[in-house]
């Protein structure tokens, strides 16, 4: 019998993910805080959107935190490409080893 561990990441009572390693589960906690945050902040700023839209919208900004921050930083678009290897280049620097995300839903 094999014993796995599994760490599930839960908000407002709803599973939301399931990680193999804690390390993985922590950052889309710290994701989502920052999707909600986002999306606190846009439902404040007055624009006309509903909350589905705000939503979307603070997840999508949290999840290219890097692209934002490199536009606010430089006021310019990154380069994809480098991005891309950057990206790339970080996943095989984590060794053979794959972490799967799994949809707790």
């Amino acid at each position: 019998m094999a014993v796995e561990t599994k760490f599930v990441v839960v908000r407002k009572g709803e599973e939301k993910m399931t990680f193999a390693s804690k390390k993985e589960a922590d950052a889309y906690d710290k994701l989502l805080d920052m999707a909600e945050a986002f999306t606190d902040w846009l439902l404040q700023s007055g624009m006309q959107m509903d909350e589905t839209q705000a939503e979307d919208l603070g997840l999508h900004l949290a999840e290219q935190k890097e692209a934002v921050l490199h536009i606010l930083r430089t006021s310019k678009l990154p380069d994809i490409h480098a991005a891309t290897a950057t990206d790339k280049t970080e996943s095989d620097a984590a060794g053979s080893k794959k972490i799967r995300a799994v949809n707790a839903a």
